[in-house]
């Protein structure tokens, strides 16, 4: 699964009767230490990746082994990529491989504790009930001496990347999720560990990753050190990888694959079960369909937008960006991507800002039109912008967002940038669903740990896409590649055709795709019903949509032969698609998709907020004996910090700050230090032991000129002539005024022109970013300059000693 699967544990012996099991907090990562120095079970974990194009398979193995004298539970928390399906979990104890089945969660549960109570070894694999993105795993009874393999499966999409790449990330790193007073008592989020440095994690973690792709593989890239790639052909078609040995846990590992022709259209055609009857989803063929569609650039609509910006500021926010020392902090990655939004909104839109945390703060009572005015207020606020709004609640942010009037003529395009740590997930998918017809919205999940449950859930429910930013992804990038998508014409008239054999048709299983934006892939589902042809026929799929009143289409033509698959790989990514439609959580379901949902699941073998893996061991049949021995165990601390942080131990804390700091911590080498201290707060991220200043503010932009240019740009465009865009230049003000041609242009003008060459000759390499910006200044310079706009221009190339080519401003 995931060093997820490596998340936190919390041993136990088995419970006396009557007694009650409760859950683990979700902590950062895997802690598995007591300060006791109690042997752990968890010896090692093994990771197997297959991929093959762009679908990945995994088989996850966590090797247990009980060196105590007494029986033990042991209960592990980790996360997962929300689209992945989990379909197989199974055990392999002292040799004998015991196979979990699949049942109502209710059901499992309670199979569960009467196996445990009868003497029998058990185990228990279920989804959190707040997320979709977190999964719970219990070893029930394992006795002393005795050896358990754990192993789980799942599938996943692998999505695509701007630069072509296939993403696929294991993650390690499980944020503590915000808990607050709506939450739910039954999540596994709610028991708060200790911790300890990550360098003492008893257990390894290895993986090896086979790669399979017909159009050939160019390389492998990957955050973390791996073996290098080994070519298992002379086509380059499959290649294996390993990560290298000695994995920390304070990171993700990702990899980035390459391929040749990463987006050429296909069709997947897979057998189904073969003793399953027809007209069933597993017993029908199913084929996954992929379009890249070629959709051309364009400039910005001329219909604007209400443009919404909402930024968590909870205390979380003030950790880097990575767990690189050195990283920038993502409270000021997030101020830098605002400058960056609010720079490059077309003139005429209305914007508003949103900060978030316990409480909720707007920078206007209600979104303004867009102004030299309005921009210049909103920047003075995103300067002095801090991660000091304590937790993260984004339910009533949005519900006030939703409650402002439409601006008719301005649809609404809404922006939300969090690092995902909040606990009533499926509440806050189901009102941006309810209020997906009015809006859009774009997504940002910063730093590793990000929920992609809450990410990913926003977006699909608006028509609109996520965006992760890890290691050193920049924030800016993605949220100006954001933008420029939601400025494009509208896609309208989506559909998709098939043209098949006589008594053959395919059944969609996805959703009705609405929305279509350049740079983005399609992945379809569909269930093949009716006979399937003898001889060797082809079959035809068709994508239609029409931008701007042209009618594009995809077609692709594929041969109806299914291939079987053992792991019926398509079959259960196409039950997760349409899971995912139905599957609201265990409270947020209507009624009337519950019993589909839970039916859906049963036939696929798909994990679900309904349904639970149970597996028994009834041969085993040995009572507990003595009293419950209750510990916590802890987690690996990572603060990103140069040095640890101290925080003071006093009785009148916060309960949340309390269990992070014991009496006994400092007798633990590399534990937090407890001292007497007077400029701390508590934030949500007390829970992990970060401790942020109250009285700290975010450094200034400092020495980065293009964070300061950018800053200094009017709303229409243009730049003044003053000592702040002469300080970007590297000159005098004097020097800038005496080499104005007055007679060609004004002051502003003048201005403008250079801060536009600045920026193509200083920042080229991070032009994705402000071509939104020079594209208003160049507008506003061509109404302004007229017919001297060449002469202008060469001027200031030649004051500048620029290499810039003039062609760049298109006369």
């Amino acid at each position: 699964m995931t060093a997820a699967v490596f998340a936190p544990l919390r041993l136990r012996a088995l419970p006396t009767a009557g007694e009650k099991k409760s859950c683990i907090t979700m902590v950062h990562f895997c802690g598995l230490l007591t300060l006791r120095r109690e042997p752990v079970p968890l010896k090692s974990i093994s990771v197997s990746v297959n991929i093959y194009e762009f679908v990945a398979g995994v088989s996850a193995t966590l090797n247990y082994e009980n060196e105590e004298k007494v029986p033990l539970e042991a209960f592990f928390v980790f996360p997962m990529d929300e689209d992945s399906a989990v379909y197989s979990f199974e055990a392999l104890v002292d040799g004998k491989k015991i196979v979990a089945e699949l049942q109502d969660k209710m059901k499992a549960r309670t199979n569960y504790e009467k196996a445990i109570s009868q003497g029998h070894q058990a185990f228990l694999l279920e989804g959190d009930s707040s997320s979709r993105d977190v999964f719970s795993c219990n070893v029930g009874n394992l006795q002393p001496g005795s050896k358990a393999a754990v192993t789980l499966k799942y599938v996943q999409e692998l999505p695509l990347e701007t630069d072509g790449a296939l993403r696929f990330v294991l993650p390690a790193v499980l944020n503590p999720r915000y808990q607050f007073s709506g939450s739910s008592k039954d999540s596994c989020l709610n028991v708060k560990t200790l911790i300890v440095p990550v360098e003492e994690l008893p257990y390894t973690l290895s993986m090896v990753t086979t790669i399979d792709s017909q159009h050939g593989i160019e390389k492998v890239q990957s955050n973390c050190p791996l073996s290098p790639t080994e070519y298992l052909g002379e086509d380059k078609t499959s290649a294996q990888v390993s990560l290298a040995a000695g994995h920390k846990f304070d990171r993700d590992v990702e990899l980035l694959i390459y391929y040749s022709e990463v987006h050429t259209p296909s069709v997947v055609l897979e057998m189904g079960m073969p003793n399953m009857k027809p007209g069933h989803l597993m017993g029908d063929p199913s084929a996954m369909v992929s379009f890249y569609p070629n959709i051309p650039e364009d400039q910005p609509s001329n219909t604007c937008g209400e443009f919404i910006f909402l930024m968590d500021r909870s205390g979380s926010m003030q950790s880097p960006m990575s767990s690189q020392d050195t990283s920038q902090l993502r409270i000021q990655a997030a101020k830098e991507t605002l400058i960056l939004l609010l720079k490059s909104l077309p003139i005429g839109c209305y914007f508003n800002i949103y900060g978030f945390g316990s409480s909720y703060e707007a920078c206007f009572p209600e979104s303004v039109k867009y102004t030299q005015q309005t921009m210049e207020e909103a920047l003075g606020r995103v300067k002095l912008m801090q991660a000091d709004l304590g937790g993260t609640e984004i339910l009533a942010p949005l519900q006030n967002i939703y409650r402002g009037p439409s601006i008719p003529g301005h649809p609404l395009q809404l922006f939300v940038f969090t690092d995902g740590e909040v606990t009533d997930t499926f509440s806050v998918i189901k009102e941006v669903r309810i209020n997906g017809q009015k809006h859009r919205c774009f997504s940002f999940g910063i730093g590793e740990g990000a929920s992609t449950s809450l990410i990913k859930g926003i977006a699909r429910a608006s028509g609109g896409t996520s965006e992760f930013i890890t290691g050193k992804d920049r924030m800016q990038s993605k949220a100006l590649r954001t933008l420029k998508r939601s400025l494009q014409p509208v896609v309208e008239d989506v559909s998709l055709s098939w043209h098949l054999p006589p008594g053959l048709s395919a059944k969609m299983l996805s959703p009705e795709q609405t929305v279509i934006f350049r740079g983005q892939r399609l992945i379809i589902y569909a269930q093949m019903t009716g006979r399937m042809p003898a001889a060797e026929t082809t079959g035809e799929v068709c994508l239609k949509y029409t931008l701007q009143g042209k009618t594009f289409e995809d077609k692709v033509t594929f041969p109806l032969q299914p291939k079987p698959d053992v792991n019926l790989t398509i079959h259960r990514l196409a039950a997760k698609s349409l899971l995912q439609t139905k599957d609201m959580g265990l409270r947020e379901t209507p009624a009337s998709d519950k019993k589909d949902a839970l039916n859906l699941s049963l036939e696929s073998g798909v994990i679900s907020s309904f349904t639970a893996f149970i597996a028994i061991n009834k041969e085993l049949n040995k009572p507990v004996q003595g009293p419950l021995a209750h510990r916590d165990i802890p987690r690996p601390i990572l603060l990103g910090a140069s040095a640890p942080l101290k925080i003071k131990c006093k009785s009148d804390f916060p309960k949340a700050l309390r269990y992070a700091c014991p009496p006994s911590a400092s007798q633990h080498r590399g534990a937090l230090t407890c001292y007497e201290a007077k400029t701390f707060q508590v934030d949500d991220y007390s829970l992990c032991g970060l401790i942020s200043h109250k009285d700290q503010h975010s450094p200034d932009f400092g020495e980065n000129h293009l964070v300061q240019l950018i800053y200094h740009q009017n709303a229409n465009g243009s730049w003044d002539l003053n000592e702040d865009l002469a300080k970007v230049l590297g000159m005098s003000l004097e020097e800038i005024t005496a080499a104005h041609p007055a007679e060609l242009v004004d002051s502003s003008g003048w201005a403008t022109i250079l801060a536009v060459i600045w920026l193509h000759s200083n920042g080229k390499d991070l032009k994705c970013e402000w071509e939104l910006l020079e594209r208003k200044a160049m507008a506003w310079m061509r109404a302004h300059a007229g017919s001297t706009m060449p002469s202008v221009v060469k001027a200031a190339i030649t004051f500048l000693k620029s290499s810039v080519d003039p062609a760049i401003f298109a006369f």
